[in-house]
């Protein structure tokens, strides 16, 4: 975790002078160019993934997106399926808060491509969504990797500090030309490299290996497609999950 600090740190840093035209110019807090991507009160700029409404078990309540889950664990027919916003990102910074019903698994979706038949998930890293005491998966995968904000299945947050169903967590992803950084109520807990050897070994330690899953692996090993771009996507696992105050930076 100090080595995942430290670098963190020199990513911010990084982008705080990309940011700043090389430091020649500051920011201030109202001009950061952070923009709000849902308004609390309609899917204006959402979509399902691989089709042009939403699905009906989409729903705005309370300034936030729910979806309205059976608690059955499986993605929805007909009603449900996965939301995307309809806009491809490269390089960016994601914000947004979420909470779970009790047992509740959901996750979200990062450079994201749209593949006829297929999950959202076979394209795409995931930001793990889990109610971590009360769900199976907390305690399949390895070391927890398949826990709140870890990278699903392949990297475990640390620390890992969700707070319980019913409560509101605050995420961030920060993507950034191939490094990602995830972070779980203001701490960063996780981060790799798309695009390395270091991706390479983990997917192939992964259910998405060659041998497994071998559209998932090319799919994951190009990450992005050929721009190295893709949606944001939320999950239907089937279950209750609210998120709201969704916002993005873009850094390119």
């Amino acid at each position: 975790m100090k080595k995942l600090v430290i670098l963190t740190s020199a990513v911010a840093i990084m982008l705080s002078f990309v940011a700043c035209g090389g430091g020649s110019k500051k920011t201030s807090a109202s001009d950061e160019g952070w923009v709000s991507i849902f308004d609390g009160k309609t899917f204006e700029g959402w979509r399902g993934y691989n089709r042009a409404d939403v699905p009906a078990r989409w729903i705005v309540e309370d300034g936030a997106i729910r979806f309205k889950g059976s608690g059955g664990g499986e993605a929805q027919e007909g009603d449900g399926g996965d939301l995307i916003y309809d806009k491809k990102l490269k390089n960016f910074e994601l914000e947004f808060e979420w909470k779970v019903a009790k047992g509740a698994n959901s996750g979200v979706f990062i450079l994201a491509q749209e593949v006829e038949g297929e999950p959202i998930y076979i394209s795409s890293p995931e930001y793990q969504i889990l109610d971590n005491e009360n769900h199976p998966d907390a305690r399949l995968g390895k070391n927890g990797n398949r826990m709140s904000a870890s990278l699903y299945d392949m990297i475990p947050a640390k620390p890992q500090n969700a707070k319980p169903f019913g409560q509101w967590n605050k995420a961030k992803i920060l993507c950034f030309k191939g490094t990602v950084v995830h972070y779980q109520n203001d701490e960063p807990v996780v981060e790799y490299h798309l695009w390395t050897q270091q991706w390479k070994d983990m997917l192939d330690a992964s259910k998405f290996n060659k041998e497994d899953w071998p559209l998932a692996y090319d799919l994951l090993m190009n990450c992005g497609g050929p721009n190295k771009e893709g949606y944001i996507g939320f999950q239907d696992h089937g279950d209750d999950v609210w998120f709201r105050n969704i916002k993005v930076k873009i850094l390119d």
